[in-house]
């Protein structure tokens, strides 16, 4: 007999009649099912004194009940396991008129080490991705980390690239260390999944947030009372009475959805930015600006700017990416849990889970910058082409690079801020999955399935916050064989992080694309690194989708297929290109790749 664990559990049930009463399919009270893996997994049970007998079966295999007596004991049933919906039987209890006999406390799954060999995935498929990365680090990409989780198993992980690719003046720095897979990465947007959306969806399931609460009740009547007057360019302003009445419906959905009204990017940390244009103008002075010196001081000022925002749109009638969307769910978060963004994730998600590269201003934390993948190689410049009082004009290395997340918000914020290395990233985006770890639970799967439903039909690329894949409209993302229910989301430093539940999947694919020269026309302003295969993040997925659960081989497929990306590398050369233009480099690279395969 053990002493059963204070734990918060996957499912909890007791028998018989374990949903409360008799019912007249005559079985179901006799059985339950709950998520697992192959492997792994160990269970609770809880006997009455008055129970002289009962019969365990997990899926088909029937336990050993003669030693477990009254009180608390834990079942192995690692190896009856299979991956996905388990069956748990508790039946033929003695004495047959008991109540709460046989007590049953299951815990969730955890993501442990695996092979690659158990992943389902075609190794001829990893062999090219792993070439293209390869390849196009040879020829001039920076740096990337790849993680793959795979029925709750590790199945993969590895690094290319190095640290910091670029001296600021362009100039390849082949003294900089290599990357590994403890390397962390500037998650970018993928911070508002792994932050402000975990831990809402926390709250939900705990019963302290509905996301259907108008905001204007979390944060106070200054969040609509405060605004001021900017005529946004391209819409009719409605006065500012009908913009305050916008903003005190406003729900937390509506945040969520991307359909709040705000603006894309109301830069607060950007004194020389006309709200009204919403462009960058040095003549300008940004009625919006709150400060940009990294200080908590300027993160309250961000806090009351955002209140002084008005809506630009009437809530639902559009969908605007917006990053203010995710600053204020960041501070939502924290008016419900007492707590700052980061302190609450530290306590509730990353010790538990044991995970421990991960962190908002990791220099700060513990970590060095050797311990981070650099991103831009002149601060916040493009190389010289941006300024504005308090720019950061040095290679940015374990600094977030998002603007409004350094200056304004201290570096802790839910739109941006979060560093994490792959496997860390995978393993929380692995919570999609399963609710929990361990002995913790974090959501129910009523929550889950809110978060990760269509927004509405029109939209199935849209969740709340999770980007879908809906009817193929992610595909740049995801692939084109991701199933419609597949979510994840990118970031704009070059990550992805995608949770396919079909195929009990999770990839976390970063890199720091921007840690390259800023590319030699003036306009747009393009990093070098955004030419590459490497950076556009999807087409990882796409290769490891091919074959995956099949035992033919896939040579030929792929080597056809690595034709074809040669020949739409070289469409995307710009005419009159230069020798060493990052589009020519990496055609070079993806016919150095296809000579390898030949």
């Amino acid at each position: 007999m053990s002493m059963l664990p204070n734990a918060t559990w996957q499912k909890t049930a007791s028998f018989p009649d374990w949903k409360g009463e008799p019912d007249n399919s005559l079985a179901m009270n006799s059985m339950l099912g709950f998520l697992g893996y192959h492997g792994q997994g160990a269970l609770w049970l809880d006997v009455a004194p008055e129970v002289e007998g009962f019969e365990l079966y997990i899926n088909t295999d029937a336990y050993d009940t003669t030693l477990l007596g009254p009180g608390a004991h834990c079942v192995d049933f690692s190896a009856s396991a299979v991956d996905g919906v388990n069956t748990l039987q508790v039946t033929n209890i003695r004495p047959g008129n008991l109540r709460n006999a046989v007590t049953v406390y299951i815990p969730y799954p955890v993501v442990l080490p695996g092979a690659f060999a158990e992943s389902g995935i075609r190794p001829e498929a990893m062999r090219l991705v792993e070439d293209l990365i390869a390849s196009d680090v040879a020829h001039g990409f920076p740096s990337a980390s790849l993680a793959i989780i795979r029925n709750g198993r590790l199945v993969y992980e590895n690094a290319w690239g190095r640290l910091n690719a670029y001296h600021p003046d362009g100039t390849a720095n082949a003294d900089s260390p290599a990357t590994t897979p403890d390397t962390m990465y500037d998650l970018a947007s993928v911070t508002k999944m792994l932050s402000a959306n975990l831990a809402l969806q926390k709250l939900v399931t705990d019963g302290k947030l509905n996301v259907n609460a108008r905001v204007v009740d979390i944060l106070g009547p200054a969040f609509a009372e405060d605004i001021i007057e900017i005529h946004y360019a391209g819409y009719d302003y409605p006065g500012l009475e009908t913009v305050k009445q916008w903003k005190a419906g406003l729900t937390v959905r509506d945040v969520l959805c991307h359909q709040a009204g705000f603006p894309a990017d109301p830069q607060y940390h950007n004194v020389c930015f006309d709200a009204a244009r919403r462009t960058y103008d040095p003549a300008a002075v940004n009625p919006l600006y709150s400060g940009s010196d990294h200080s908590m001081a300027t993160r309250e000022a961000t806090f009351r700017m955002l209140c002084k925002t008005p809506l630009m749109y009437r809530p639902g009638t559009e969908t605007v990416y917006s990053d203010a969307d995710y600053i204020l769910l960041g501070f939502i978060a924290e008016a419900l849990t007492g707590k700052q963004l980061d302190e609450y994730l530290r306590e509730t998600f990353w010790r538990p889970m044991g995970l421990n590269r991960i962190a908002f201003n990791p220099l700060e934390n513990g970590f060095t910058p050797q311990d981070c993948a650099a991103t831009e190689l002149n601060g916040n410049t493009r190389d010289g082409r941006i300024f504005f009082p308090g720019i950061r004009k040095y290679t940015l290395q374990g600094q977030v690079h998002d603007e409004k997340a350094w200056y304004a918000m201290g570096g802790v914020s839910g739109h941006a801020g979060l560093f994490a290395c792959a496997r860390d990233a995978a393993k929380l985006g692995h919570l999609m999955l399963t609710g929990g770890w361990g002995e913790h639970r974090f959501f129910s799967q009523t929550v889950i399935d809110l978060f990760t439903a269509p927004k509405s039909a029109e939209m199935s690329n849209w969740g709340l916050g999770w980007w879908r894949q809906g009817e193929d409209k992610r595909p740049w993302h995801f692939g084109t064989q991701a199933p419609s229910n597949t979510i994840g989301h990118q970031g704009w430093t070059g990550t992805l992080l995608m949770i396919d539940p079909s195929r009990q999947l999770v990839i976390a694919y970063l890199t720091n694309k921007i840690n390259s020269p800023v590319e030699k026309q003036n306009s747009p302003i393009r990093f070098s690194g955004n030419e590459y295969t490497a950076s556009t993040l999807g087409f990882v997925p796409q290769i490891l989708s091919v074959g995956m659960d099949t035992e033919k081989d896939v040579t030929r497929q792929l080597t056809s297929l690595l034709g074809d990306m040669v020949c739409e590398s070289k469409k995307l050369i710009p005419e009159n290109a230069e020798p060493d233009h990052p589009a020519i480099l990496n055609a070079n690279s993806k016919e150095a790749v296809l000579k390898s395969w030949r």
